[in-house]
């Protein structure tokens, strides 16, 4: 059973990727050194806290049986296990891309997402 994990991004940010092949990082990633994702559970308080009221943005799921030994969770936020990717990402493992716009509340609306 695959187990998707979810990537927030700026459209812009995302297209430019597309059109290189290749996903190095959000501006966040890259002084972190790693691409941060979230669990089906964690992208929802990630959206929150991180993207609050942004426009613009895509929610890229990502299936993490594709990223291999660069992939890691580490303690993160409330001492919860997070995805980090110590590599670029390969497009060959996104599952798909889909708009995440902002409700009429301001909230993030999620399309249906797999665990």
């Amino acid at each position: 059973m695959r187990q998707i994990i979810y990537k927030i991004c700026p459209e812009l940010l995302w297209r430019e990727a597309e059109a290189a092949g290749v996903f190095t990082g959000a501006p966040v990633d890259l002084a972190d050194g790693f691409i941060h994702f979230s669990t089906a559970e964690q992208v929802r308080e990630t959206a929150a806290k991180h993207f609050a009221g942004q426009h613009g943005l895509l929610l890229i799921a990502i299936d993490e049986a594709k990223l291999g030994p660069a992939l890691k969770y580490e303690v993160s936020r409330g001492g919860a296990l997070f995805p980090h990717l110590f590599a670029p990402l390969d497009l060959g493992a996104v599952a798909w891309v889909k708009p995440l716009p902002l409700g009429a509340g301001g909230a993030h609306e999620f399309p249906a997402l797999e665990a």
